[in-house]
């Protein structure tokens, strides 16, 4: 059953399930909380709660925002482990990665662990010899140019597509059908290229200020990096020294939680009870 949140601006919808530590799933622009369908269920049987918001303007929260970026949904996420009686580990993913690095900045007594999953945490630049040599990452960056650019569904649709690389979800179909209903709505995908304008550069000032444990997980096929290890790499060299651990995942692309949950899954679980002791 969804619940919601009123906070200052809007409104965030959530699920919650479980009973034990609290840990938040904070899903990337354009999709919503169902993101996570099969990493949740995986964590609530592990002895977690488990509480997946739709971001701001996403999913079934509410638009009309007057900012949506990651600081902004910082925020968001404090206020939900704030209500439901943190503290939290928050995994992000993409964009919500570098929520969740502001998030434990801001408020180390709120957040005690985090895990980045492909994350844009840190300021970017196009590798322009990677464009050239790199055929994945020259037709990612392409496809989510374009998105951000001119707000197409049918483009984010095949950049999805480019971005599971071999293996996808058996209800693939049913996702891609619900992705497309949720950006048809009214503001919704102003929503995601306003997202998509938001430049990391909050995160990336934010890195050195967290304390609390780091896993910063990425695919080995993730189209929006010419190479996803050096920019994980990167993220945890930002981070202050002995906080993070990276962690590649084979074959996956920008969507690991998606594309391999049970690896996904077991990762997170490792990192909670090995890193966070929760």
């Amino acid at each position: 059953m969804t619940e919601f949140l009123d906070v200052e601006g809007g409104r965030i919808a959530y699920d919650v399930a479980g009973e034990g530590p609290l840990v938040v799933l904070a899903h990337g622009m354009g999709e919503t909380r169902t993101a996570y369908r099969f990493v949740a269920p995986v964590l609530v049987n592990a002895g977690y709660r488990v509480a997946v918001p739709d971001l701001r303007g996403l999913g079934e929260s509410s638009t009309g925002w007057s900012a949506y970026t990651r600081t902004a949904t910082a925020q968001d996420l404090l206020a939900l482990i704030r209500h439901l009686g943190g503290p939290a580990v928050i995994v992000g993913h993409s964009y919500s990665g570098g929520s969740a690095a502001i998030a434990a900045a801001q408020a180390p007594e709120l957040v005690s662990g985090v895990v980045q999953l492909d994350a844009f945490t840190r300021a970017q630049h196009v590798n322009f010899g990677g464009l050239l040599r790199n055929g994945r990452y020259r037709k990612g960056m392409r496809l989510l140019m374009s998105v951000g650019m001119f707000g197409n569904i049918d483009t984010l649709v095949r950049y999805l597509d480019h971005a599971y690389p071999s293996v996808k979800p058996a209800d693939w179909a049913d996702q891609i059908r619900a992705i497309r209903a949720n950006l048809s709505e009214p503001g919704r995908m102003k929503v995601l290229q306003a997202m998509g304008r938001s430049a990391p550069t909050d995160a990336g000032a934010a890195l050195p200020q967290v304390r609390c444990p780091v896993l910063v997980v990425a695919g080995t096929l993730d189209p929006d990096w010419n190479d996803p290890r050096v920019e994980a790499q990167g993220i945890a060299a930002e981070l202050p020294a002995g906080v993070a651990t990276v962690t590649m995942i084979d074959g996956a692309g920008h969507y690991p939680h998606g594309q391999y949950p049970d690896r996904t899954a077991e990762l997170v679980l490792s990192f909670l009870k090995e890193q966070v002791r929760a």
